[in-house]
């Protein structure tokens, strides 16, 4: 099984096909709503259609916004996963010029400005995330939270305080589990814990 990628970046591109503009739209996103939210902040109402796809894991949407069932949506579904990508939401716009193009036709200008638009975005590999506390004491708080924010993909996603030192909510990425272990305990001597929710 391949790696799966997403953008790490927005992306964008334009082309123009027999007098119609496409206009493609690209970014990660984290769920239903976050893809929802940029379909709805990056649509243009003076546009003739606003064509789309997204996919989070198993999970797809598209929608044709009214040219013909299958024309639009699921070619630009199509580019998606044609590059390997999740967690990613593509926004073609169409302005059209007054040329019919045909069922063919559709398909090959939605799903071709997607696949150009994601071509171009920049892109990194998705990794498998597993959630982690971190506890330490007050003296071991700097250190931590310096090394940690110089693991790449380690995110810090909570914060709360004790009398005597900190808790951290952590994203860890799977194959680091082990590795931001032993750095924990090495950095205290044993003082500060990290523990792998189930």
């Amino acid at each position: 099984m391949s790696i799966l990628h997403t953008l790490t970046a927005a992306s964008q591109a334009q082309q123009d096909i027999k007098k119609s503009r496409f206009l493609a739209v690209a970014n990660a996103v984290s769920d239903a709503e976050a893809a929802q939210a940029f379909l709805a902040r990056h649509a243009d109402p003076t546009a003739h259609h606003n064509c789309w796809a997204w996919r989070i894991g198993q999970t797809y949407r598209f929608s044709d916004d009214g040219e013909p069932t299958g024309t639009a949506g699921k070619p630009i579904l199509q580019a998606i996963d044609g590059q390997g990508l999740d967690r990613v939401a593509v926004l073609v716009t169409r302005w059209f010029g007054g040329i019919r193009l045909g069922t063919g036709g559709l398909v090959r200008a939605y799903g071709g400005t997607a696949a150009l638009c994601l071509r171009e975005g920049e892109k990194a590999p998705l990794r498998d995330m597993v959630a982690a506390t971190l506890t330490c004491l007050f003296g071991d708080l700097a250190l931590l939270q310096a090394r940690i924010a110089a693991q790449t993909g380690v995110e810090i996603q909570a914060t709360t305080f004790s009398e005597t030192g900190a808790q951290w909510s952590l994203a860890v990425p799977q194959d680091m589990a082990e590795t931001m272990a032993r750095l924990v305990s090495d950095l205290t001597h044993g003082r500060a814990h990290l523990r792998f929710d189930d």
